[in-house]
């Protein structure tokens, strides 16, 4: 048994998306400011605990962020550090981690979808005398079901310093230093709307000052010039720029960036990971959801990144200048981010005269027979159909975006053209009185592939 599926197609596999009108407007030209973030814990009313303390009853989930920092001393009469080299091991129970040893970054840790806690193994080179240890230790999105998830905790459980010698010091319960805790609960509301971080300080020190406000778009925090740094862990980024003319749905292209969260004119656009990649393996080209169902079906783009554009609401865009701050984790390169909008989009459907009429035309004791299968075609809100770039009925081949005339063919673009262009949406029934009979006794369908623009 087969079922069909009758409705329009717009954007789908990756050929067809080619053929969809899109503008893209590069950042490359446009000057940006940047603000390095500290390394390590930065307010001046810190705390210190002898152990490793959870992450989201410090911080009170105040803040994505939590720094962890705890000194090394190596000495010539230590007994398990005689020599500069030594292994870090870390143990979180998530979500990731960057690591810097003398305030230089030596590692990033992460988990996974299915298992947010990881394992973070690195060979340091210490100092003899003092050497600093700062573990940056980052949420992405708190689990809100399941069962105990309202207890699961996240952050550093274990620090173990290892010499080459195989001999293990453990760091768990050294003095760590921390940002204040974050507000009491009862206050927390209160203070949300008042700006809880200026209260808290809790997280880094960019958020503190609220960066990606802006208020702060012209202060003299920002630094300017033609260097821009580039590939750099824990820096912020400004610049601005016009917004697309058209009604179309605009997108900030961050796949020049590693991992971060992104702000246009004060309002959070989200987190982005384009350096977090699929794994390589167990795509194909042929996809048949046929059958058991499986997970790993008809999977596509294997060893790319889950997403690398992100949405601009239109409402958050002003007619001048726009306001765009990024807070870069990893490291990634501000000149290569574009912004995207459509200008058009392809829509396309192919009816055959043996599917069934639309849902909303079925009428009780009627039955199909006595109804017409039809051809929809619907643009975006504000848009219309403009062109009509393929119509035939017969036996049409090929998919949206490829299609061509089969052997049984007749040209019914006049007939499409005057029921759809300028409407946002038509209609045609496919049926031989409607469009004529080009092959009798053949099954026929009417394939149509049009352009929407506002």
């Amino acid at each position: 048994m087969r079922a069909n599926v009758v409705s329009q197609r717009s954007l789908g596999d990756g050929a067809f998306a080619r053929s969809t009108s899109v503008s893209e407007f590069s950042l490359a030209s446009s000057t940006w400011s940047w603000y390095n973030e500290k390394v390590g814990v930065w307010g001046s009313n810190a705390f210190s605990a002898s152990s490793l303390l959870e992450q989201i009853n410090t911080t009170k989930d105040t803040s994505d962020f939590l720094w962890y920092t705890t000194s090394i001393n190596v000495n010539d009469n230590s007994n398990h550090l005689q020599a500069k080299e030594a292994v870090l091991v870390i143990e979180s129970l998530g979500h990731a981690a960057l690591v810097f040893v003398n305030k230089i970054l030596v590692g990033f840790g992460y988990g996974n979808h299915d298992d947010a806690s990881f394992e973070f193994s690195q060979k340091i080179n210490l100092n003899h005398g003092n050497n600093t240890l700062d573990v940056l230790s980052m949420v992405v999105g708190v689990q809100n079901y399941g069962a105990w998830f309202d207890i699961q905790g996240v952050g550093i459980f274990s620090v173990i310093l290892g010499d080459l010698k195989n001999a293990n010091q453990t760091l768990s319960s050294t003095e760590w230093t921390y940002q204040p805790k974050g507000p009491p609960k009862e206050k927390l509301i209160g203070l949300q709307r008042l700006g809880w971080r200026k209260w808290a300080k809790v997280g880094l020190e960019g958020e503190c000052l609220g960066l990606d406000n802006m208020s702060l778009a012209n202060s003299s925090l920002w630094t300017q010039g033609n260097a821009v740094p580039i590939n750099q862990s824990l820096t912020w980024y400004k610049a601005t720029f016009q917004a697309p003319e058209g009604k179309g749905p605009l997108s900030l292209n961050l796949a020049s960036m590693g991992k971060g969260q992104a702000w246009v004119n004060g309002q959070s656009i989200g987190r982005y990971w384009p350096a977090y990649l699929s794994p390589s393996t167990g795509c194909t080209d042929k996809c048949d959801y046929r059958g058991t169902y499986d997970a790993s079906k008809c999977q596509k783009k294997c060893g790319q990144p889950a997403q690398t554009l992100y949405h601009i609401p239109r409402t958050w865009v002003l007619s001048g200048e726009n306001l765009l701050v990024l807070h870069e984790e990893l490291g990634g390169d501000p000149s290569k981010i574009s912004i995207l909008t459509k200008t058009g989009q392809e829509i396309c459907a192919h009816v055959s005269e043996a599917d069934p009429p639309p849902c909303d035309s079925w009428r009780p004791q009627l039955g199909f027979m006595s109804q017409s299968p039809e051809v929809r075609l619907a643009c975006e809100q504000e848009w219309h159909i403009t062109s009509i770039h393929f119509a035939s009925f017969g036996t049409p081949k090929g998919n949206c975006g490829t299609l061509s005339p089969g052997s049984c063919h007749t040209n019914v673009l006049s007939i499409v053209q005057q029921a759809c262009i300028g409407k946002q949406g038509c209609s045609i029934p496919v049926s031989t009185a409607n469009l004529g009979d080009p092959c009798p006794g053949v099954l026929k369908s009417l394939a149509i592939q049009a352009l929407c623009s506002g």
